[in-house]
């Protein structure tokens, strides 16, 4: 499967998800035995932790068909980069997107710390730290901040995946590998595939 079919893939079955038109997807003993001894996802998702933003659902897949990276406000660490690296270096994945969502709330922790000082115990501040970038360059745009820093947020993580190494770098130059950008919209159900 190519990256631009297996983008046209998601996009499908996203409206069939949004009409309520999804076909059930394939988690059953049959699937399970033919994926067990080997996986070949078409598709990395990086996306949220948010529990209202299960990229299987949103998509319509099942067992195998995606490789997921998740954590609050879709950034990569190294882990999630060594993830990314492995799925495309072993598994021939053609594609991934990096996708946000309406009302984040690890992209509107962001958005407070830039204007209002807000502080995070624990972890949370340090995890909030990759998004502030997107948050402080959003805030001179017109519109909505918080939507327009989840938007520069997929933005930033987009561009740097595809600057972050030669496991990501060559397979691009080759047209082996696409990373696109997408956000998801909560009330209606649609993903924007915004930064192709």
């Amino acid at each position: 499967m190519t990256a631009d079919q297996a983008l046209q893939r998601l996009k499908e079955a996203n409206q069939a998800f949004v009409s309520d038109k999804a076909p059930s997807p394939q988690l059953d003993r049959k699937r399970r035995l033919e994926i067990a001894k080997n996986q070949t996802p078409f598709a990395v998702l990086v996306s949220c932790s948010d529990s209202r933003v299960p990229p299987e659902a949103l998509f319509g897949q099942g067992l195998g068909d995606l490789f997921i990276v998740r954590v609050a406000g879709n950034t990569v660490s190294a882990e999630g980069l060594g993830s990314i690296e492995y799925a495309i270096a072993e598994l021939g994945v053609p594609l991934i997107v990096v996708m946000g969502h309406e009302r984040c709330g690890a992209v509107a922790a962001a958005v407070s710390i830039v204007r209002d000082g807000t502080e995070f115990p624990g972890a949370i501040g340090e995890m909030v730290g990759p998004i502030l970038p997107a948050a402080i360059r959003a805030r001179s745009e017109e519109g909505d901040w918080l939507d327009n820093a989840v938007r520069r947020n997929v933005v930033d993580v987009v561009e740097r995946l595809k600057i972050s190494g030669k496991l990501l770098e060559d397979p691009i130059a080759a047209g082996k590998l696409k990373i696109v950008g997408a956000r998801y919209d909560l009330d209606d159900g649609k993903v924007d595939f915004f930064h192709t």
